[in-house]
């Protein structure tokens, strides 16, 4: 009886030992990616999210125009200088390569010299207007990370809209509105990034800033990213804890910078004045000479490498994951829902990697009756209770796994422990401050891992900011340098920050 009893005992512990070795997550352990960074000794590997590297997505985008003959050239006509009516001796022939402008000049290295650019027809059917859609796929979804840049060889255009899709070009929603008068043009009153703050930075402007005439200093359109992280991390971007927080818990956040698809609609062209001169229609037309996108492969936070492939962006899954977007486990890795990984805690995030389903490392033997404890697991197909916590797990029985489902940033066997960077209040949140990587600055003090309490004169969530910038009044000695940059220093990095460009 007794070596049939430790036989049996020896059997469990063999089979608990391979859960054990394939469940990870389940007993509180997480692991995390490597990524490069950039230091002041170059690039290095350092253990971070894992996302892969910004890049100009412009080399892997698709370019359509609609209408699809609206490219100048055939047939070949002439037009005028820009803001001069007359000089118009320029030919436009698209069966000669030197008098050609193709869509593509709008992303080219500017090969040929003088400059490239794209060219539309000129306005010849005034009165009718002269609209062009030109639409930017990438059969991918990506997060920007920097401001999006349209250089107009003609002058800018008196009215002009943005877009951009989520469902690969399926809806569209409005990014920017341009225009010279935004009041006559889209009945809006004209705004600026500069007049937006946190609580309004998903708020859909129009902009008069970038719409006057044939200035020849005037050609360039932004849409400033860089001026909407500020309003989270600070106007030089060195506090990304913040934005990091902000964008891993506010999914409109997160959405509001993601994009399948881009679409500038040009609904009227550059004038530099109140009437259009019916004269010298061939003054009018758009042209652009170059288009710059920079981002990342959304990868919800579980490859460091976007691979480019038959014309085609996916990303090289890690943590069990799969899909274009890393966006499902991986099949028998579906021992718990799943989770995009987490920038928190900062700066190592949490990689929240998909676990094997029990039934992919074979079923263990029953063993309620030698081992009470691990009754509630599913075995030879009988359901039993798991006695799961009601605030950590998603139901209160076993899943098809036989292990209770938890919800995020929730392990163990019952649903009843924290990941690292998640405490538990009424289930496990993810911590706002701890001691390890969330540090309070400025001598605030952390308050339960959900609040810095901040000392007078400075707020934010890790206290890293001057009440006084917040109200514009900061003097030039506010502080007395005493604000700590710390680890987060490394922060700036954490995107893959090079040079002036955010990531």
């Amino acid at each position: 009886m007794y070596l049939s009893r430790f036989l049996s005992i020896h059997a469990l512990w063999v089979t608990v030992s391979s859960v054990m070795q394939h469940y990870p997550s389940v007993w509180g352990h997480y692991d995390v990616c490597k990524t490069q960074i950039y230091t002041e000794e170059g690039k290095i590997w350092d253990y971070m999210a894992c996302q892969p590297e910004a890049t100009d997505m412009t080399k892997y985008l698709k370019v359509k125009l609609d209408p699809p003959d609206i490219t100048c050239g055939d047939p070949p006509e002439t037009f005028c200088a820009m803001g001069n009516p007359y000089m118009c001796n320029n030919e436009c022939d698209a069966s000669t390569p030197e008098l050609a402008h193709p869509p593509e000049l709008m992303f080219d290295f500017e090969g040929r010299h003088p400059s490239t650019f794209w060219q539309s027809a000129t306005w010849k059917e005034y009165p009718k207007p002269l609209q062009v859609n030109i639409t930017l796929s990438w059969s991918k979804t990506i997060e920007l990370t920097d401001n999006i840049v349209i250089t107009f060889e003609s002058g800018r255009p008196d009215q002009m809209i943005l877009e951009k899709s989520l469902d690969y070009g399926r809806t569209w929603q409005p990014y920017q509105y341009y225009a010279t008068d935004c009041l006559d043009a889209f009945h809006m009153d004209p705004k600026s990034v500069k007049d937006l703050s946190q609580h309004t930075i998903l708020e859909i402007i129009c902009t008069e800033e970038y719409s006057t005439g044939y200035m020849t200093n005037s050609k360039i359109i932004h849409f400033e990213i860089k001026d909407r992280f500020a309003f989270f991390a600070g106007p030089r971007l060195r506090n990304m804890a913040s934005l990091y927080g902000q964008l891993d818990t506010t999914k409109k956040l997160k959405d509001f910078f993601t994009i399948t698809d881009l679409r500038i609609r040009l609904l009227r062209p550059a004038t530099g004045e109140i009437f259009v001169d019916e004269q010298h229609l061939a003054r009018y037309f758009y042209a652009i000479s170059d288009i710059k996108v920079y981002g990342r492969c959304k990868c919800n936070l579980h490859a460091t490498v976007c691979v480019f492939d038959n014309n085609k962006l996916s990303c090289e899954c890690e943590h069990n994951t799969t899909g274009p977007d890393c966006g499902k486990c991986k099949k028998n890795y579906q021992g718990r829902p799943w989770s995009p990984g987490s920038y928190l805690p900062i700066p190592k995030g949490t990689a929240n990697t998909c676990i094997p389903s029990i039934s992919s490392i074979g079923n263990p033997p029953k063993f309620d009756r030698i081992w009470p404890n691990i009754s509630s697991l599913e075995v030879s197909n009988t359901k039993q209770e798991c006695f799961c916590n009601p605030l950590g797990s998603i139901h209160d029985r076993c899943n098809g796994t036989g292990f209770c489902e938890c919800k995020t940033g929730t392990t163990g066997r019952k649903c009843d422990e924290c990941l690292p960077g998640n405490s538990w209040h009424y289930g496990c949140q993810p911590n706002v401050c701890d001691n390890e990587f969330l540090h309070c600055q400025n001598g605030g003090t952390c308050h339960n891992n959900v609040k810095c309490q901040c000392p007078a004169g400075y707020t934010g969530i890790l206290c890293e900011k001057l009440r006084c910038e917040e109200a514009g009044s900061c003097s030039s000695d506010s502080g007395h340098g005493t604000r700590a940059q710390g680890s987060l220093t490394l922060l700036v990095a954490l995107l893959g920050i090079t040079g002036p460009r955010l990531f």
